[in-house]
Order: structure tokens, then C-alpha cells, then sequence
């Protein structure tokens, strides 16, 4: 109840309710009457009357305006969706017991809408779950498709990760292994995407065997087409190069581990100025470090192609032609640069079919 409401209630009446009072016409005693028979039956009544005075206050003010109606059904949205956990969100978008995550902050909210076209396009779209970032990529995604996206505090400064390469990049993509560690220790298989990816076929038929963790590797040159499945030879770092964008993992002890050496990696690798670390090499050294012990299954190139070799190697693109799951548009930087090289190559959904995604049009 409102402050002038409460008062209003409890003020004294503004005219004795005695008859003998005042010189009442007929018609006035009459209502008088009434009143004072209604009132006569009892607290119920009263109680009955200032409850309707109560709704009448709190309710008819808002009710006035549809903006204003509106506003406070999108404030208590708001609240509802701050207050919803990963385990509810799973819960609600796991499909055989099976999650797609993707981790995004409101700058990649378009990227996040051309990811989505496509993934629908294979009728996989009602498993996808949203990490957001930032409130605002939460209540956006929420409003338009609710119950898909959830926020894993703390939030970020929405202007923070958009640089590759800067600390507030470093601080987005270190809460991956968190993210999918904890969708794990829930019991589910999770695949987890980078936004900057485009669907042309089904991947789940490639998850051969059961593996704890499966992968692509990031490195650009040409493999044989029936090339091995297992983690590659380190590289001139000492470690592998394998992309940590794309990551499919079951609910195993061997994947939890893997993902906790993920974490210590990160912790050990922190970012500085001199040497400005991502997520990749840390999930690499976890790999190498973990080599034995986890289970793991390189995914085809011909089907998983990293950015470098896509786009940059033309024949091997006609070669393979048909043969392509996942496009990666790594191996460059920038939305606008990512942007024109998705419409390049005819990629870039969200022009002409933006309503095939859960989201619709965003503007």
C-alpha cells in the first residue's frame, strides 16, 4: 500500500457520520441508511470495502496508461529473469539431456542472431542456451524467446570483451570453462559454439564413439581427408593449437578434469599488458597436460574447418565442397571485417532471413 493511500485510509472523515449532525433531505437520510445497514453487517464488510478502495488505489494509477502498464510488466520480467540460475535454465532447454551453449555479450547480439538461423534451419535451435554476459543481452534474448538465456553473475560491463586481445576479451572468454564445467557437473552433454559460426549441416552425426571431449583443430593447413581423430603432436610452442570456439563434452570424469585444468591454466595465465593471453593456448596446455587422461576425438577438418583454411584456401573450399558442417570465421578481426566476409560468402543470414531465427529482427 502507498504512503498517500495508507494515509487516506486512516485520516479522520472530513463530516460527522451522525444524522442529528447536519439537516439531511430525505434522499440524503435514505442513502444514509443504506450505508449505515452495509456497515452494520459486521468488520467483513468494512474489510471488504477497503480492500476494493486499496486495489482501486494501487491498481487504477497504472492501469491509466498501457506504457506504464507495460513498463511494470517488464520490470518484474526483468527481476524474474535476474533471479534464474543455469540449472533452471538447463533444466528447462536440455534436449536428450543435451545442451547447445554460447557464451555473449549485446555487441555479438547480431552474430547471435545469424548463428541462430542457421542452427534452426537444422532443427536444433530449441536446445541452444545463451550465456549473457551483460543485463542487457539477458532481458533482450528473454523477452523475445524467454527461458533461453540466463546470466551466471557476476555480469560484465557490456563494452568490456569486444577487442581480441584486451583484458575485458580475456575476462569473457576465461568464464567458459566455468560455464561448461558447472553444465556438467548437472549431468549434460554440452556443445559449446563461438557465435561467429554458421551451420551448414547437422554436426551430431560427426560425435562418433563415446568420447569425453571432441574438438577442431585451429591450425589452417591442409590434413588428408581421412586424417587421424587423435589430439595432434605439439606445435613449435610445445603445445597444441586446437580451437577452443567449438567443444563438444559429456558429463564424464575425464571431461570435468579437462576443464578443470582449463581453469588452473587460466589462473596460471593470467593477461597483462606484455602479454595479451586468450583462452585457446590455456586449453591447449590443458590438453597436452591432461593427454592419458581424458578421452578425447578431433573432429574431420573437411567437415570442421577452421577460418584460415576456408576462406583462404579456395581450392581446398571447391575441393571439399558439400562436405562442410561448421564455418568458423576466425583468422580475422573485427565485426565489420567478420561481417563483410560472412556476405562474401553468402553467410550472413540475418539480411534476408532474420525471421527464421527464435529472436526475429533485432534492431
Amino acid at each position: 500500500m502507498s504512503r498517500k493511500m495508507s494515509a487516506f485510509l486512516h485520516q479522520r472523515p472530513l463530516f460527522p457520520l451522525s444524522p442529528e449532525s447536519h439537516d439531511l433531505s430525505p434522499r440524503s437520510r435514505q442513502d444514509h441508511h443504506k450505508t449505515s445497514a452495509f456497515l452494520s453487517r459486521g468488520p467483513a464488510s468494512v474489510l471488504l470495502l477497503l480492500s476494493l478502495l486499496i486495489i482501486v488505489g494501487v491498481v487504477f494509477p497504472h492501469a491509466r496508461s498501457h506504457d506504464s502498464l507495460i513498463f511494470f510488466t517488464s520490470r518484474s520480467s526483468d527481476s524474474k529473469w535476474r533471479s534464474y540460475t543455469l540449472a533452471d535454465a538447463a533444466a528447462y532447454v536440455a534436449k536428450n539431456n543435451s545442451l547447445i551453449v554460447c557464451a555473449v555479450s549485446e555487441a555479438y547480439l547480431s552474430f547471435l542472431n545469424n548463428w541462430l538461423i542457421s542452427i534452426a534451419r537444422q532443427k536444433h535451435h530449441d536446445q541452444v542456451l545463451v550465456i549473457a554476459e551483460d543485463y542487457a543481452t539477458l532481458f533482450k534474448v528473454n523477452e523475445r524467446w524467454p527461458g533461453h538465456a540466463v546470466l551466471v553473475p557476476p555480469a560484465l560491463e557490456a563494452a568490456a570483451a569486444h577487442k581480441f586481445g584486451s583484458q575485458g576479451f580475456f575476462n569473457f572468454t576465461a568464464r567458459r570453462p566455468r560455464h561448461l564445467l558447472q553444465i556438467l557437473e548437472l549431468g549434460y552433454n554440452v556443445m559449446y559454439n563461438d557465435v561467429d559460426m554458421v551451420w551448414l549441416a547437422d554436426p551430431f552425426p560427426y560425435l562418433e564413439g563415446e568420447h569425453d571431449v571432441y574438438f577442431m583443430d585451429d591450425m589452417a593447413y591442409v590434413k588428408p581427408l581421412n586424417h587421424s581423430h587423435d589430439l595432434p603432436p605439439p606445435g613449435k610452442k610445445g603445445r597444441t593449437y586446437i580451437c577452443s570456439c567449438l567443444i563438444y563434452l559429456r558429463p564424464t570424469v575425464g571431461a570435468k578434469l579437462l576443464m578443470k585444468k582449463w581453469i588452473e591454466e587460466l589462473q596460471d595465465q593470467p593477461w597483462s599488458r606484455a602479454k595479451k593471453a586468450n583462452d585457446q593456448p590455456a586449453f591447449n596446455w590443458a590438453l597436452n597436460k591432461t593427454a592419458g587422461q581424458v578421452d578425447v576425438y578431433l573432429l574431420p577438418q573437411k567437415a570442421f574447418p577452421t577460418g584460415g583454411l576456408y576462406f583462404r584456401n579456395k581450392t581446398w573450399a571447391r575441393e571439399t565442397e558439400g562436405m562442410h558442417v561448421i564455418i568458423h570465421n576466425n583468422y580475422i578481426i573485427g565485426f565489420e571485417k567478420k561481417t563483410k566476409r560472412f556476405r562474401d560468402y553468402g553467410l550472413w543470414l540475418v539480411d534476408k532471413y532474420a525471421a527464421e531465427s527464435p529472436l526475429g529482427r533485432l534492431e
